[in-house]
């Protein structure tokens, strides 16, 4: 378990920042650097959490205050992995309502900065991993409502760019699994693992942005 989990977190980790790096060598326009930094951000800010996970594993520590803090800044990258999806977004695809995306765009910075807002406040219990199931629903309402934004706005225009045909599932996919994890895992553990399927659909997401960046 330990050997495998391990294996495939460090394999994640190395294919996103390894994507971020790729794709800003390939592509220099604006599409290319919000591919590759959201890739690179991504990747970055995951390591913060698995790095310290898969050291559990091996070495005899407590790291209970590294994985607190790994995943405090895991939810605030992966926030702003979905607010740089947006920005993708606008340049992407046109945009004939400026009114609109306005008022998208005006959603999505308060929702991200209620977001952040609630991972700092100390009732997280980062740090001692005493969290309770209410903050983990509290920070969690105004990330799905970005990840729904997110949803139908690239499900609209599915049809529009092949390579990003897809990119509206995989998303929701990310959510269904995150969701769970992130509500109620401190009462069913097993729930960890769907944190794997999560992190592939991410993975399926950066080869979205590989193949873009071909273009």
């Amino acid at each position: 378990m330990k050997y495998g989990e391990s294996t495939f977190d460090i394999l994640y980790l190395l294919f996103a920042i390894t994507s971020g790096i790729i794709i800003l060598v390939r592509r220099k326009d604006s599409v290319g650097k919000l591919m590759g930094l959201s890739a690179l951000i991504l990747g970055c800010g995951d390591a913060f959490h698995l790095v310290p996970r898969v050291l559990n594993y091996f070495v005899d520590k407590d790291f209970t205050a590294w994985l607190g803090f790994g995943k405090l800044v895991t939810s605030i990258t992966m926030t702003i992995f979905y607010v740089l999806a947006f920005f993708l977004h606008t340049k992407l695809f046109n945009w004939e309502n400026k009114n609109e995306k306005n008022a998208v765009m005006i959603s999505i910075f308060t929702l991200t900065a209620c977001r952040i807002g609630i991972c700092m406040l100390p009732g997280n219990g980062w740090l001692t991993n005493d969290g309770s199931m209410f903050w983990g629903i509290l920070r969690n309402v105004p990330f799905i409502a970005i990840g729904v934004l997110i949803v139908i706005l690239y499900f609209q225009k599915r049809k529009e760019n092949k390579n990003f045909r897809r990119m509206w599932l995989y998303v929701t996919l990310s959510f269904l699994f995150y969701i769970p994890v992130a509500t109620v895992v401190s009462l069913l553990p097993m729930l960890g693992m769907l944190m794997l399927p999560k992190t592939v659909c991410y993975i399926l997401i950066l080869v979205i942005f590989l193949k873009e960046s071909k273009n």
